[in-house]
């Protein structure tokens, strides 16, 4: 397994200019976030922390990168990357009695595009449709390679007082397009007007 994780190592080097969030749930994996030439020890690492929180009964999400409100009725989110998915992964394989097969690692290691997820509030069903997001380093504006968002809303904790739903809007990013050791606003904007903006420095995120 060692070996074989350090050969994707040396091609990814060779053929990939990605990056990688090591996230608040793996300690000890990297000195910062997001790692453009993760290890061979920083995927085994992540691995075995996924493996670890099976037996213990955690739940996958735990290796989510949480930003925002943690009460039920303001704007929040997550983002997960490669290292994180790699947790998420075997977690979710070893609560089966599995592990992630070659083909499955690779698959997660070669992949280019950062997930953020969002969750937002508005007044009425459809607030969430054409919202879009960005993240902005420094004055950099970044632009997602795709953005989701729920046509129709959910009915939030307050309903039916404001604000009365919420709904997910969900951005891919292109690692090589934004600085993964940089400060970054995240910000969501729903096509009827308003935003969300969310404050994340990738470099402190452990």
């Amino acid at each position: 397994m060692r070996m074989w994780v350090a050969q994707v190592h040396r091609q990814r080097n060779m053929l990939l200019s990605a990056g990688i969030v090591v996230l608040s749930g793996l300690p000890h994996v990297s000195a910062h976030a997001i790692d453009v030439n993760p290890t061979s020890e920083q995927i085994q690492t992540a691995l075995e922390l996924g493996k670890e929180a099976a037996q213990k009964r955690m739940p996958p999400d735990r290796f989510y990168v949480r930003f925002g409100a943690s009460d039920e009725v303001h704007p929040k989110g997550f983002l997960i990357t490669k290292i994180g998915a790699l947790s998420v992964m075997a977690t979710h394989m070893a609560l089966r009695g599995l592990q992630p097969s070659e083909v499955d690692m690779a698959q997660v290691l070669e992949g280019q595009t950062m997930l953020v997820s969002t969750v937002i509030f508005g007044n009425v069903p459809n607030f969430a449709v054409d919202s879009y997001m960005v993240f902005d380093q420094g004055g950099k504006t970044i632009k997602p390679v795709t953005v989701r968002f729920d046509g129709f809303a959910n009915r939030s904790a307050a309903w039916p007082e404001s604000p009365r739903f919420k709904a997910k809007v969900v951005g891919s990013f292109n690692y090589a397009d934004f600085n993964p050791n940089a400060k970054t606003t995240i910000t969501v904007f729903p096509a009827n007007g308003g935003e969300s903006s969310f404050s994340v420095d990738f470099s402190e995120i452990h």
